[in-house]
């Protein structure tokens, strides 16, 4: 069995997203995966399968999305960095457990690698169109963060970044490929260990009798315990005091659920990624995700060639929405262009944000293929107008 300084496969290597993304995991100390086989998400599990027995890892191949997503957070709380990995339909029966991993503060990443739905839909064709749920998709008032890769190397890259601010901050998060970036295969460099960033859990230091659960800490964010330590620990799904206990009044709701939700917010211009290309003397600023990043380039570069003043702003963490900066960007330009694999989902966020100061066109596609990039190349030429 390998240490975890051998774990990492350090140097040059040719992968697809999946496999990256499983590489990513092992780098950023992930030891636990539990998972159900789904199209196109499969070959992650598979490369977890093969290389976790030799590092010390566990996989589980559980009877179904529900039981992998309620065990990844049972070994979290036994010290475990977790994650689960799935696409739509099994993201779907997640979504209860989401809540729960908010609620309860537990840090865990969910991988979605999405394809067209709804429901079954097209289980082996991309699709972008679980963003929208990945943010609201459980119920009540929380806060997630989720990134989204363009390409194997970030996929790498991003998973490390997914497990960090999973432990920065004890919150889900969710990790939104789709089956393009997840089945292209390109170079991938994985560094030495000495050069990879790792947050680790901060346990707290309190004897048992002195130490809350739920009291906030840096950041209001609570130190953490693990199972086994002595720490006598009441985790619930229900409203709670910093005890854990649960009270079930309107005061102990508001105090949880604010704090739950501002640790994110207050936070976020420190979480909010995004790449800028020539954003500031735009008169059409383009705003995209995922493999659509890299479709609209050469509709991006086809308008500048016609004179046309096109900007890039590439959503990296999609949640928290990088609000600020669409507003700040609305008011010195014609218009936004937002080009999705979906009929409409970040659009309506960058339209609710643009405030009616820029208009905001959709080049929307329901998936099944990536976008012509001739479709985006004439709504830029039409914004520009």
């Amino acid at each position: 069995m390998k240490s975890d300084n051998e774990a990492i496969l350090t140097g040059n290597h040719f992968l697809d997203g999946d496999h990256a993304c499983c590489e990513g995991a092992i780098a950023a100390g992930c030891r636990f995966v539990a998972g159900y086989p789904i199209t196109p998400s499969t070959e992650v599990v598979e490369r977890i399968a093969q290389r976790f027995p030799l590092i010390g890892g566990i996989f589980i191949q559980m009877e179904d999305e529900i039981a992998s997503s309620i065990a990844i957070a049972g070994a979290s709380w036994a010290g475990k960095k977790s994650m689960t990995v799935t696409s739509g339909p099994g993201f779907s029966l997640m979504m209860e457990h989401i809540g729960l991993a908010a609620i309860t503060e537990t840090p865990m990443v969910f991988v979605n690698v999405q394809r067209g739905g709804p429901s079954t839909g097209l289980p082996t064709l991309p699709a972008q169109s679980d963003m929208m749920q990945a943010r609201w998709g459980s119920h009540g008032d929380y806060e997630i963060i989720a990134l989204s890769p363009n390409s194997p190397q970030e996929c790498f890259n991003f998973m490390i970044d997914a497990f960090n601010l999973s432990e920065q901050y004890r919150v889900p998060v969710l990790f939104m490929m789709d089956e393009c970036v997840g089945h292209m295969i390109e170079k991938v460099v994985i560094p030495e260990e000495s050069k990879i960033k790792l947050v680790e859990r901060k346990y707290t230091s309190l004897p048992p009798d002195k130490y809350l659960p739920f009291k906030p800490g840096e950041n209001m964010v609570p130190e953490f315990v693990k199972a086994g330590d002595g720490y006598k620990i009441h985790v619930t799904g229900l409203t709670h005091n910093e005890k854990g206990y649960p009270v079930i009044n309107a005061e102990a709701q508001d105090k949880l659920v604010r704090r739950l939700v501002n640790k994110i917010k207050l936070n976020s211009d420190k979480i909010i990624r995004y790449e800028e290309d020539t954003v500031e003397n735009a008169d059409v600023v383009v705003v995209s995700y995922g493999i659509t990043s890299r479709v609209c380039i050469p509709a991006i570069n086809e308008a500048r060639a016609k004179g046309i003043k096109v900007g890039h702003l590439r959503l990296i963490v999609v949640w928290p929405f990088p609000e600020k900066r669409i507003r700040e960007i609305s008011g010195k330009i014609k218009s936004f262009v937002v080009p999705e694999l979906n009929l409409g989902q970040i659009f309506y966020e960058v339209e609710r944000n643009a405030c009616g100061k820029a208009d905001t066109y959709l080049v929307s596609h329901a998936g099944g293929t990536v976008h012509n990039s001739e479709d985006i190349y004439n709504v830029i030429m039409e914004a520009a107008k």
